[in-house]
């Protein structure tokens, strides 16, 4: 199971970022997230801490926004 988390992170490390406040623009319509947290480490990287998605076609920027903007 270790491997297969090695594995995982290694290929989300090579995927572009985004970073808080983020240009909405810039963020695609529809698809998955992964979070990483700044100073937590793991297989070499930053270490994921939340990977979530959307319901509904073109969501994810506000699915993004209801999460990581406006305080819940």
């Amino acid at each position: 199971m270790a491997h297969l988390c090695a594995t995982l992170h290694t290929l989300l490390h090579r995927l572009p970022r985004h970073r808080f406040p983020f240009d909405v623009a810039a963020i695609p319509r529809d698809g998955i997230y992964v979070l990483f947290e700044d100073g937590e480490r793991a297989h070499g990287g930053d270490r994921i801490v939340r990977v979530g998605t959307h319901t509904g076609v073109n969501q994810l920027r506000s699915r993004l926004q209801q999460h990581f903007v406006k305080e819940n």
